[in-house]
C-alpha cells in the first residue's frame, strides 16, 4: 500500500504544447487512485508563494487541446536559493503534499533532483520541451507539436522563395540541441541544415552553394538551429551575402510560435501516457526519476542520468540531408 495521500502537480520553465494533456492525466490517474492533487501556479515559485490549486476531474475538462499551461509556468530564481527551497518545503509540508509531479526540461529537473535530495520528497519528472534534448526519452512532449509548426512555416516560405529563386535561411529553436532543426529540416525538404552538435563546415556550405543553389537557380532553404556556433541565421546570411552579392538572400525567425498552438495527437498520447506512469511510479514508492518512452515503451530514468548524459543526434539523419539534396 502507497503512503502517498496527496500529490502536487506543476509545470516549469518553458512552455511546450501538451503540457495541458500532461496535466489531465497526473489529475485524473490521482483520482482513480484515490489521492488528492493540488497544482502549483507559476512552477516553483508557486511553492515559494503558497499558490495551491485544488485540482479534480471538472478542472481539467477540456483541456487535452490547448496549448500553452493552464498552471502557468515561470522560472525562479529564490527556488535556487536554499531559502528559497526551504519555504517551498514548508508549504508542502502545511499543505500536507506527500509527492511531486513536475514536468518541464533539464532546468526543472534540476531543481527536482536538489529538492528531493534535500528534503527527502518523493518526485517523478515528465519531459515536456520542444527541444527533445533529454537524455533517456525517444520523444519530449512538444517537440512533435513544434516539428510540425515549423513544418507548416517553411512550407509557406518556400512558396515565396520559389517565386523569386531567393535563398532562405531560417531559424528554429535549439540554443543547445539541434533535434528540432533537424527533424524540420527532413521534413520539409530543405537542402541544408546547421546544428549546435556539429561544427559549422562553410567549405561544405560553399559547395552547397555553387553546385546547388546556384546550379538550380531556384529557391533554397537552409534551416538553422539557433544555437548553431556562427551565431544564427543572421550572422550566416550577412556573411553569405558578403560573398555572393548575386544572391537574393533572405531570413527569417520563427521564433516563439514554435511554441504555441494545439498539441498533435502524438504529443497528447505521449502526455496521456507519461501523466499515468508518473503517478503509478509514485504510489509504486519510486522517486527523483523521470518517466520517458524508449521504443514505444514507457521507462524510468534516475534524475542523474537524464541529467548528466548528453542525448546524440542520429548521424544517419544528417546523413540524409547531404543525400536528399543531391
Amino acid at each position: 500500500m502507497s503512503r502517498i495521500n496527496k500529490i502536487c502537480v506543476l509545470t516549469s520553465g518553458g512552455d511546450s504544447p501538451g503540457m495541458n494533456a500532461a496535466v489531465r492525466a497526473v489529475v485524473r490517474t490521482a483520482i482513480y487512485h484515490k489521492l488528492e492533487i493540488v497544482g502549483s501556479m507559476q512552477g516553483y515559485q508557486g511553492l515559494i508563494n503558497n499558490e495551491f490549486m485544488k485540482m479534480n476531474s471538472s478542472t481539467v475538462s477540456g483541456i487535452i487541446h490547448l496549448g500553452g499551461t493552464i498552471l502557468k509556468s515561470a522560472r525562479s530564481p529564490q527556488f535556487r536559493t536554499p531559502e528559497g527551497r526551504k519555504l517551498a518545503h514548508d508549504n508542502l509540508v502545511k499543505n500536507k503534499v506527500d509527492a511531486m509531479v513536475v514536468i518541464g526540461g533539464d532546468g526543472t529537473f534540476t531543481g527536482a533532483r536538489i529538492f528531493g535530495q534535500e528534503f527527502n520528497m518523493p518526485i517523478v519528472g515528465i519531459p515536456g520541451t520542444i527541444d527533445n534534448d533529454l537524455f533517456g526519452t525517444d520523444y519530449t512532449i512538444g517537440y512533435d507539436t513544434a516539428s510540425n509548426t515549423v513544418i507548416e512555416a517553411v512550407d509557406k516560405i518556400r512558396d515565396t522563395a520559389t517565386a523569386h529563386s531567393r535563398l532562405f535561411f531560417i531559424e528554429v529553436m535549439g540554443r543547445d540541441a539541434g533535434f528540432l532543426a533537424l527533424r524540420s529540416a527532413i521534413a520539409s525538404g530543405a537542402e541544408a541544415v546547421m546544428v549546435p552538435e556539429v561544427k559549422t563546415d562553410h567549405q561544405k556550405l560553399e559547395v552547397f552553394l555553387k553546385n546547388g543553389f546556384k546550379k538550380k537557380k531556384t529557391s533554397s532553404i537552409v534551416i538553422v538551429s539557433e544555437g548553431e556556433d556562427v551565431g544564427g541565421a543572421i550572422n550566416i546570411a550577412k556573411k553569405v551575402a558578403d560573398e555572393h552579392p548575386e544572391y537574393d538572400v533572405r531570413v527569417s525567425i520563427l521564433g516563439h510560435l514554435q511554441r504555441g498552438g494545439s498539441p498533435s495527437a502524438f504529443d497528447r498520447v505521449l502526455a496521456s501516457r507519461l501523466g499515468v506512469a508518473a503517478v503509478e511510479a509514485l504510489i509504486d514508492d519510486q522517486k527523483s526519476i523521470m518517466v520517458g518512452v524508449v521504443n514505444r515503451e514507457v521507462v524510468h530514468v534516475p534524475f542523474n542520468q537524464a541529467l548528466k548524459n548528453k542525448k546524440k543526434l542520429n548521424p544517419a539523419l544528417l546523413n540524409l540531408i547531404e543525400i536528399l539534396s543531391a
